[in-house]
């Protein structure tokens, strides 16, 4: 297969879910967070369960780590306008799962949005985007920071320490060329391969528990069936934006005609009623153009 390594939106559906596995979640977000992060519990709920054959390609899992952040991980292939909409929802869901009737807010875990995209989403030419959310005076510019009270309670600064962090990651902007962690790391999200080379943290372990001809058969033939399904349903998708560009085109060319034959159309009006001694202007008003509009109809 092309792939050395089995692809992360495949693994990440089953075989990062085991306990066995999650030096390689860690791995990666320590590098993303730039912390190290050590996972307590993958966390199932009715919205994220396992289903290796949905037909939907969105896959998520919700990680708590040991000081009870949650990093909700997303893994999106295909085009959703909407997406930016989901990554609000899925937040607000991680949290309102957690939160029992009768607990206080300050119960509000925090929250780590992490979003693999694999098409283009938004307008931007980096393949690494973070969000947060910072309150800054409109007539001040300063920044909110929490009271002194709140901040010998939470042993934080800002507000932004509480609320939910984004991070999208735009793979298909990546240009392969690797300068530190984070970049071996969207390359192996990129390429499905690993070079010897590289060193960031779970790489190592991602590249021995994560190669496909380690994978045992009936593995490797639902492997190929997920390659197969998704080389269809992409092939699909550009025959799709092909078809529509294709009639848009269509659509525009056909427009331009029309607008052509009833400019000549009328051009013909125009040099008729100046071949029987109207002027311009008088046809102007005539035909509600402008004089500008007239003369240009007629190439003058």
């Amino acid at each position: 297969m092309a792939q050395t390594h089995i692809r992360f939106d495949w693994a990440i559906k089953k075989l990062l879910r085991n306990k066995a596995n999650f030096d390689i979640l860690e791995g990666f977000l320590s590098v993303l967070l730039n912390e190290d992060i050590f996972i307590q519990e993958i966390v199932e709920s009715e919205g994220n369960k396992e289903n290796i054959f949905d037909k939907s390609n969105i896959v998520d899992i919700l990680v708590k780590n040991t000081q009870g952040k949650l990093f909700l991980i997303e893994v999106q292939n295909e085009k959703e306008h909407d997406y930016f909409h989901r990554m609000s929802f899925g937040q607000a869901k991680a949290i309102s799962e957690r939160l029992n009737s009768g607990d206080a807010y300050d119960k509000v875990v925090k929250v780590y949005s992490v979003n693999i995209v694999y098409f283009e989403l938004g307008h931007g030419d980096d393949y690494v985007y973070l969000g947060e959310t910072h309150f800054k005076g409109i007539h001040t510019h300063n920044e909110l920071s929490l009271s002194k009270t709140q901040k010998e309670l939470y042993q934080i600064q800002y507000p932004h320490e509480i609320l939910t962090t984004y991070y999208l990651l735009k793979v298909n902007n990546f240009n392969n060329i690797a300068k530190d962690p984070l970049d071996e790391w969207i390359y192996f999200l990129k390429n499905s391969e690993i070079k010897d080379e590289f060193r960031a943290k779970g790489l190592s372990q991602a590249k021995e528990k994560m190669r496909v001809d380690s994978m045992s058969t009936e593995e490797r033939e639902k492997y190929e069936h997920f390659i197969k399904a998704e080389r269809i349903r992409q092939s699909e998708i550009d025959s799709a934006i092909e078809d529509a560009v294709a009639e848009e085109r269509k659509q525009k060319e056909e427009a331009k005609a029309r607008e052509q034959e009833a400019k000549a159309d009328l051009k013909k009006i125009i040099l008729k009623l100046q071949s029987k001694g109207f002027t311009v202007e008088e046809i102007a008003i005539d035909i509600e153009k402008t004089v500008a509009e007239i003369k240009e109809i007629i190439g003058e």
